[in-house]
């Protein structure tokens, strides 16, 4: 069926999200893999995905593990650089879509700090019909029932979802409901999916 509304994950979808990058640059490939093998960053960033505290959980892992510090408390005190650039040709699909009027949906793990930080910086953030953030729903994907509370909030039937995450295991997860999905690789064939669907022209896919 022709999709009713259509849903973005945002970190690699919408704005790039490579935390080693912003590690090699500073510190070096070399100390970046020492630090991400020791530290747990990506476990601790699910943490505050889940609802915690932003700065008390950069900071009491810094603490934790204190010849790191300096560089942990990065993940808090250099967010904005860790989550860039945005993503253009994404962003056009997004107001593509809603120049159709095809309700556009966010589904994102994001806290609730990070998500306060980067709404100002990304204005297109606040373009969307609705917002699902797990910080304020305290679950993240790939958990089904993250899924489960779009699915009864927004009234839809799950075949009329049609949703787009460059993780696999988030994508395995909304297909097992009975979503549509799209695992993203790159902007140009997420257009050639949403065009494929009947919801853009090509053109308006450029």
């Amino acid at each position: 069926m022709t999709p009713k509304a259509v849903i973005f994950d945002i970190g690699n979808v919408l704005i790039e999200w490579q935390p080693e990058r912003f590690y090699d640059r500073v510190y070096g490939p070399d100390l970046r893999r020492a630090m991400f093998a020791e530290v747990d960053l990506h476990g601790m960033n699910d943490a505050i995905d889940r609802g915690g505290d932003f700065r008390q959980i950069v900071y009491d892992t810094a603490e934790t593990y204190p010849h790191w510090r300096a560089q942990i408390r990065h993940w808090h005190d250099s967010w904005l650089e860790l989550a860039t650039p945005e993503i253009p040709h994404s962003v056009r699909l997004l107001r593509a879509l809603r120049g159709q009027s095809v309700p556009v949906f966010a589904l994102t793990n994001f806290g609730i700090g990070t998500w306060r930080i980067a709404v100002p910086r990304y204005l297109f953030l606040s373009e969307f019909d609705r917002h699902y953030i797990s910080g304020e729903m305290k679950v993240i994907k790939p958990d089904p029932e993250i899924y489960a509370m779009v699915e009864a909030d927004c009234g839809l039937a799950p075949e009329a979802l049609l949703f787009t995450d460059d993780r696999a295991d988030n994508i395995a997860a909304a297909a097992a409901r009975g979503w549509q999905t799209h695992q993203f690789t790159g902007p140009q064939g997420w257009a050639e999916c949403l065009t494929a669907h009947g919801l853009l022209t090509g053109q308006a896919a450029a």
